[in-house]
């Protein structure tokens, strides 16, 4: 299964993301979508799998759960908007991740790409894509795109998408 992974978009998609999505046949968004306007421009391209963000109001709420666990491949998925990282987890992130520690763990909220393993929770793999949008203190918009295969992240791939002004 090939994933494209955003988050933290703030309304703005623009052609290249959308270029680097094509052939993806799921796409993750881990918050902060904007608009939903965000959302059906991607569902336009391959199924969405989302959370709303901070930032986010009914029209994107009302599409996406806050936290939203779910299997892909044989890898147990779980994804939030503010969930910190191996180590500094948000308290609701750690409780739910000590309960029933998933295989990856996504989310976004930081605008800091990220990728990290956790051993101290069962070797889970904790991916933050950064920011694809404009709006924030990030220098350089960014993504990830993997494929899940037999339970695994592989050919995870990091892409800068530009400056963010």
């Amino acid at each position: 299964m090939k994933i494209g992974l955003l988050s933290d978009t703030h309304s703005y998609l623009d052609d290249r993301i959308l270029a680097l999505l094509d052939g993806c046949e799921e796409i993750w968004h881990a918050g902060d979508f904007g608009t939903a306007a965000v959302s059906e421009r991607l569902a336009q391209v391959a199924p969405v799998r989302g959370v709303y963000g901070n930032i986010d109001a009914g029209d994107v709420r009302a599409l996406h759960p806050k936290n939203l666990r779910f299997s892909c491949e044989g890898l147990d998925v779980l994804m939030t908007h503010i969930g910190g990282y191996p180590g500094k987890y948000a308290p609701e992130v750690r409780a739910l991740i000590k309960e029933n520690p998933p295989g990856l763990f996504i989310c976004g909220h930081s605008h800091i790409l990220k990728v990290m393993h956790d051993a101290k929770h069962g070797n889970l793999l904790h991916l933050n894509p950064g920011a694809a949008g404009k709006h924030g203190f990030h220098q350089m918009r960014t993504m990830l795109r993997f494929e899940v295969l037999e339970g695994k992240v592989q050919k995870l791939q990091a892409i800068e998408l530009g400056k963010r002004a």
